[in-house]
Parts: structure tokens; C-alpha cells; sequence
């Protein structure tokens, strides 16, 4: 069993995850038959709780992380920075000798990746991971089922399933066609690519049967379910399945977003009456936040890296931490904004450091010369160099309230990382609604009047607009543009990079090319 495991994780990841990477992989990637450091599995699953505790409650240790590629937001380098960093939202300038990083980023920035982008590997190699542990819980799940009654047995069940169609979902949306393997037994030569639209029914498949069986949790009511995949967290993402089924599959669902976004509402979700309450320290009250990633100093290891590597060193320090002064708003998502203009978005302020910086208590930042600290939104330009903005150039990530007793440079904040919220409920429903020539225009007024935002008529130009400025470093905007059908021409300036032409990139990712390497099943995308 172990070595069918090990050879599986060659054939789908590229290469042998080493022992110690996550729960369900200590052994199956060890070339160690007999560790001396693991306990034996009859010592681990006795009873109902410790199945659960080994089985399931392990699984959500990944969803946030603390190195690069791991989680699905805030860390650096994997998913999130995929969905954000490609697009007209943000972007990560060279600053000098800082953040060229091999022209990492600059080829996010004008869409000149290749399949051996580290990003790319990284993620590829998460989602597998997690898929891989969830295989790997519900075999354990089936093999101690006598240690839990029938509901619970289903219940657990249905709650891994559906965190693994999740995952699948991230996969589909980001590199198309992929591998569909749902158990640890599946040999190396049976792991070949299934077509985006198989894998995509297979998702909606899986959500909606364990639909039924998931707990049941509203915006009040959360207990031990908050954080956890819960109705709400299911009903989110066919959602969004149903929002891009279009892109996924060819075949628009419009009507079956509205109704999903109709049954997240009955479970009594709504927004906040202030925007920045779904985002201070200690968010976990909130009514809008669906599904998030808890953090606690003293509980979790999750980090918070995105403000971190967006500060000034001398912001960072202000409040007692360290920053790596690079992220920051383009010039595109400024003209959305409207910054500087009498028509400038309200949030604006609320999700970007811009002009002087000023510290918790109201105070001016200095800088390094001793004088108030000063941010440039509209110089920012991809490669800084020589530029006497070199440093200041750009508009900081503000979305999260500053936690001053959060240690690891802030960055092990007790923020929740905030994943779905109902917002973007709203955003959604207004949308499939426009697209069906019906108005979404009640729920569009709904997030406006909320941020204190004159009227706007809901057409999709300004849907897609309200979506950045509503939703702005919270992983969407990727997604948002193929949806509407400019991932390909939109840079962060808002032109077309140089030598650009209609071929030059899809709006999907190549598959990695260590992968395709050692497992000739598998297919690159067109285009790479």
C-alpha cells in the first residue's frame, strides 16, 4: 500500500513529498517502511473523537499555512498570488535590487509565464496535497467506521467530500483539465487528466450530495462548526461553480447561481453594518463572513504574510514589526477607485495606505531622512529602478485591521482570514441576474449603500468594477476578469503588455512541467 501511495504522488505531483509534509502523507511518502517516530494507527483511532481528531480535524491545518504555497490565502507564492498578481488589482513592482526574484512576478504581471513558474509548482502541489490527505481520511474514515454510528460515520464523510470537491474546484479554475483521482490506491499509469467540464460535474456532484448530510450552520449559530465546511461553505462554492460554469464548462448557469445565493441568504447571513468589521482583530462575530481561516497566536500557526510584504520598513516598524515593502495597487485599479477624484470609492481608504502614513494612534510615519512618510499611488510602474519613488511608490494593502500583539512581525494576527462572505452573495446574485436580463440592481444598491456609495445602475462594466472595489485582496479578481472575459488584455497599467498577440496566454494555467515530466499521461494546456 505505502509504495502504490509513494508511486502515485510521483506520477500527479512531480516529485516525492518528503515524510513529515502533512497527516496522511508521513508514511505513504517515506522511503522508510518503519519510521521509529510514528505511533502505531491502533493507538491513534480508539474512539469516536480520535478518529475525528486524526481523521478530518487534521485537514483544516492546511487551509491556512505558514510557508510559501501553502494555504489558500496569506502566504506568499501559491494559490492566492495566482488569482491576485496576473491581474489589474495589484502587483508586486521591481523596486530596485528588491522583488525582481528572477522576474517572478514581472511575468505574472504581463502574463509571460511558462509551466516551469515556481508559483505554479507550488500550488499545484498544495491542492494535490490536500485532495491526497482527504483520499486518504475517508479510507480511514471507512477502515474505523465501527467507531462511529451511522450518522456519524456520514456526517464526517460528507464533510470530507466536500472539502476535497472544494479543492478540485481551486484546480479546475486554475489549470483546467486535471487529474480527477479520489483514491490513494490509484497507481502512477492510472492517473490521467480528466476534461475541465468531468471534473467540474464531479464537483457539483459531490457538494450537492453531501449537501443533506453537512452541519448546519447560520451567521449566529456557528460553535463548533466555524471555520469548519459547513452548509453554507457548500452552497458558496456552487455558487461560484454555477457563476463560471460558462468558463468552465461552456454551458451558462445563471439560474442556478441565483438559486444558491437565494439559499445562502435563508441561513440568515447579512452584511455588517460596517465594512471593516468583517476585517478587525477578533472578526469572528461577524454576519458576513461565511468561511474563513481562523487565526489565533496562541492556538494556530496560520500567518497573515500579505500586509507584511506589502509595508514600507519604516510603516512596518511603526507598529513593531518588520515589512518587505513591495505590494501595491496599479494604476487600473486606481481609475476604479477613483482615487484622487471628487468620485473617489470610500473604501478606497479602507483597503489601501495612500499619501502620508500615519501610525495606530494617528501619529505621522517618518521615513529613513526623518520626515513624514509618504506613499505615491500613481507612481507606481513595474520596474522601479532608478525612480526616486523606488521605495514609496504604491498604495498598501490596508485590508486588515493592524493586531499590535501579533508576533512573527504581525504576521500571527488574530484577524480571521476572511475566504467567503456574503457580499460577494449579493455581487453574485446581481450579476446572474443582468445576465439574464433581469435586475440585479436591489442587491447592487444593497453594497453600496453599506460603503455610504452614490447609486449606479447594475450593468455588468459596473459590476465588475464594484467587484474590485468591494472585494479588493481577497483573491477574486482573476477569476472575475475570465469571467468577463479580460484576464487576456488587462495588465496592472490597464495595457497590453509588449508584444502581446491573441495567443500569447489563455486564461489558464500551464500545467508544471516537472509534472508533465515524470507522467506522460498527463497533457499541457494549449497555448503553453
Amino acid at each position: 500500500m505505502k509504495k502504490i501511495i509513494q508511486q502515485w504522488l510521483i506520477g500527479l505531483y512531480g516529485i516525492l513529498i518528503p515524510a513529515g509534509a502533512g497527516s496522511g502523507l508521513l508514511t505513504a511518502c517515506s522511503l522508510d517502511e518503519h519510521p521509529k517516530d510514528q505511533v502505531e494507527e491502533e493507538l491513534i483511532y480508539t474512539d469516536a473523537l480520535s478518529l475525528y481528531l486524526n481523521a478530518v480535524a487534521t485537514l483544516y491545518s492546511y487551509i491556512g499555512g505558514n510557508t510559501d504555497g501553502q494555504g489558500l490565502q496569506g502566504t506568499c507564492r501559491g494559490v492566492y498570488d495566482l488569482q491576485t498578481f496576473c491581474t489589474d488589482e495589484a502587483m508586486l513592482p521591481i523596486r530596485g535590487v528588491d522583488w525582481y526574484d528572477g522576474g517572478l512576478w514581472e511575468q505574472l504581471h504581463l502574463h509571460t509565464w511558462n509551466s516551469g513558474h515556481g508559483v505554479l509548482k507550488n500550488a499545484w502541489l498544495y491542492l494535490y496535497k490536500v485532495i491526497t490527505l482527504c483520499n486518504r481520511s475517508m479510507e480511514k474514515l471507512h477502515q474505523y467506521n465501527h467507531l462511529l454510528t451511522n450518522s456519524q460515520y456520514e456526517g464526517l464523510r460528507a464533510e470530507v467530500r466536500a472539502l476535497r470537491a472544494i479543492y478540485y474546484w481551486y484546480l479546475i479554475d486554475l489549470f483546467g483539465p486535471v487529474p480527477l483521482v479520489t483514491s490513494t490506491e490509484t497507481s502512477m499509469q492510472q492517473v490521467k487528466q480528466s476534461s475541465r467540464a468531468e471534473v467540474f460535474d464531479f464537483i457539483v456532484s459531490e457538494l450537492q450530495q453531501t449537501l443533506p448530510l453537512l452541519s448546519y450552520e447560520n451567521s449566529v449559530e456557528r460553535g463548533d462548526y466555524y471555520g469548519r465546511v459547513t452548509k453554507s461553505v457548500a452552497l458558496f462554492v456552487l455558487a461560484k461553480l454555477m457563476l463560471n460554469a460558462e468558463v468552465y464548462t461552456g454551458e451558462p448557469k445563471w439560474q442556478e447561481a441565483i438559486d444558491y445565493c437565494n439559499d445562502i441568504e435563508e441561513l440568515g447571513y447579512r452584511l455588517e453594518e460596517d465594512y471593516i468589521s468583517n476585517f478587525i482583530v477578533y472578526n469572528e462575530h461577524s454576519t458576513e463572513n461565511i468561511w474563513v481561516i481562523p487565526m489565533d497566536k496562541d492556538l494556530y500557526t496560520n500567518q497573515q504574510q500579505n500586509m507584511f510584504r506589502s509595508y514600507h520598513y519604516r510603516h512596518a516598524a511603526a507598529y513593531g514589526f518588520t515589512g518587505e515593502n513591495g505590494s501595491c495597487a496599479t494604476l487600473a485599479a486606481l481609475r476604479i477607485f477613483g482615487y484622487g477624484t471628487d468620485d473617489e470609492d470610500l473604501r478606497f481608504r479602507l483597503n489601501f495606505w495612500a499619501d502620508t502614513v500615519t501610525d495606530i494612534e494617528g501619529n505621522y510615519v517618518l521615513d529613513r531622512s526623518g520626515v513624514p512618510l509618504v506613499y505615491y499611488p500613481t507612481e507606481v510602474r513595474l520596474d522601479l529602478s532608478g525612480s526616486k519613488y523606488v521605495e514609496t511608490a504604491g498604495a498598501r494593502m490596508k485590508k486588515y485591521a493592524v493586531d499590535l500583539f501579533a508576533p512573527k512581525d504581525g504576521k500571527l494576527m488574530d484577524n480571521d482570514i476572511v475566504l467567503f462572505r456574503f457580499a460577494d452573495v449579493l455581487l453574485m446574485r446581481a450579476e446572474a441576474k443582468v445576465r439574464l436580463g433581469l435586475s440585479g440592481q436591489e442587491d447592487f444598491d444593497l453594497v453600496r449603500q453599506r460603503s455610504f456609495m452614490d447609486p449606479r445602475p447594475c450593468t455588468l462594466e459596473n459590476l465588475l468594477d464594484e467587484r474590485m472595489m468591494e472585494l479588493c485582496w481577497e483573491g477574486w479578481r482573476r477569476q472575475d476578469l475570465v469571467r468577463f472575459g479580460k484576464f487576456q488584455t488587462v495588465t496592472g497599467d490597464g495595457a497590453m503588455p509588449p508584444g502581446y498577440t491573441e495567443d500569447s496566454h489563455t486564461s489558464i494555467y500551464p500545467i508544471p512541467a516537472d509534472v508533465i515530466a515524470v507522467n506522460q499521461n498527463l497533457k499541457q494546456n494549449p497555448g503553453y
